[in-house]
């Protein structure tokens, strides 16, 4: 039957179309490129990414960097005929209206991301391109527009600290990451102290050429692309690498409870566990399709959900960062059932740690993630968060040509061996708001 189960998913896999191909470059500016010329429409996608992400927020300013990213956009200089122009955030709209483009920005927790998509046509496309380049080397960060979304965030954030799920991921984040900038999150305080110099200098201390990471999927030619990541880098600071981030030490095991009046308890379970050049990212993806992540085929759903009722969703996941990010099982329940729920949790996880999934549970991971794939590429916008991953993390760049024969060669004791090394039982922490 194994033997079966190995030939049917080896030659599912050799099915899989080859992925696109990437060309990569670093640019006269220092910055690295990653492209994919795609003919099919008149359409050109560029998305920037930079070491500019919450971790790199100060502690007591957390909130810094997504301000900054999500304030480039309301004001910028340019340069026309005319010398030195101020584009306001409602100018800077009327022109992307104007040229059909789409311009967004954003941070997570690594990193901050500048993405434009844009017509092709030359008219277009160089209206589009140096707006993006005002937006990217030159925001203005207008005091009344900080102000106005400081207030918009202060209040979202107290609103947030009333309900129990935002309460029982700040509280786990904080547990999971003690001290350290993974573990910092924005408050209504942190938020108030920041001033328009905090989002000026940390915009000038990470915006800068040398980390940028360019990603160019459309419509243009490779000479096209270089001319492209060159006109929206060179006029960046060109910068230092941005310093390391501290190591990630895993918690001790503890269990938090926090008050809270709901009649649903939230919980959270986990641990740091898995950066995303990890060698094992392969076999903790196809293992977590089995134990949490697979919806209602996988034994955490089956077990608390089908087989007992205590919660409606039941889930398992890694969010892999540039150092550990959290391995995470996540429900919700009745707060009188939260212990019998809890227990049915640790039950299967302690059972999947032992002995992994079985060879059907195995087959169904691979065929499902192999069969997947080719929907996780089949669009330009797709694929651009594909290239920005694999220039970001520094992944190979048949990564996408690699992803199906690395699933499919996974082995039990390949998922077995690979959780028992990130998923310490001596290390979780589990948070429940709302518990009795």
């Amino acid at each position: 039957m194994r033997i079966l189960i190995a030939l049917f998913v080896t030659f599912l896999s050799g099915f899989v179309q080859a992925g696109p191909q990437i060309q990569h470059w670093v640019a006269p500016t220092g910055a690295k490129v990653y492209f994919v010329a795609s003919r099919d429409l008149p359409i050109l996608d560029v998305q920037i990414d930079f070491v500019a992400g919450g971790a790199r927020s100060p502690a007591e300013k957390s909130g810094v960097a997504s301000l900054t990213a999500g304030l480039l956009e309301a004001g910028a200089e340019t340069l026309d005929a005319s010398g030195v122009k101020y584009l306001d955030e409602e100018q800077i709209s009327g022109r992307l209206v104007d040229l059909g483009a789409l311009l967004s920005s954003g941070s997570d927790h690594d990193k901050a991301s500048v993405n434009l998509r844009t017509l092709s046509s030359a008219e277009e496309k160089a209206g589009a391109l140096a707006l993006m380049r005002a937006v990217l080397s030159a925001p203005t960060f207008p005091e009344a527009v900080l102000a106005r979304e400081k207030t918009r965030t202060i209040e979202s954030l107290k609103e947030a600290d009333t309900r129990p799920d935002a309460i029982a991921g700040k509280r786990f984040v904080a547990a999971l990451y003690p001290g350290h900038p993974y573990g910092n999150v924005a408050t209504p305080e942190s938020v108030a102290r920041i001033v328009r110099d905090d989002l000026v200098a940390f915009h000038q201390t990470y915006y800068t050429a040398r980390s940028a990471v360019v990603s160019i999927i459309g419509d243009v030619s490779r000479s096209e692309a270089e001319a492209i990541a060159a006109q929206l880098t060179e006029a960046l600071p060109a910068g230092e690498p941005a310093a390391a981030l501290p190591a990630v030490t895993l918690p001790r095991r503890e269990t938090l409870k926090v008050a809270h009046p709901a009649t649903q308890s939230h919980v959270h379970v986990g641990l740091p566990a898995m950066r995303r050049t990890d060698p094992d990212y392969f076999a903790l993806l196809v293992g977590n399709y089995t134990l949490g992540g697979g919806g209602f085929v996988s034994r955490l759903m089956k077990e608390v959900r089908e087989k007992r009722g205590y919660a409606y969703s039941v889930y398992s996941t890694f969010a892999p960062r540039v150092l550990p990010g959290p391995f995470q099982i996540g429900l919700q329940t009745k707060r009188e059932q939260a212990q019998d729920a809890l227990k049915v949790v640790d039950a299967v996880l302690t059972k999947f740690l032992a002995e992994g999934p079985t060879a059907q549970e195995l087959a169904a991971a691979k065929k499902n993630l192999i069969d997947g794939q080719a929907l996780r590429i089949d669009s330009n916008a797709k694929l651009l968060a594909h290239l920005s991953l694999i220039g970001f993390y520094g992944l190979p760049l048949d990564y996408l040509d690699q992803f199906p024969r690395k699933v499919a060669a996974i082995t039990q004791d390949d998922v077995k061996a690979a959780f028992r090394r990130h998923v310490k039982p001596e290390n979780l922490v589990t948070v429940i708001v709302a518990a009795d």
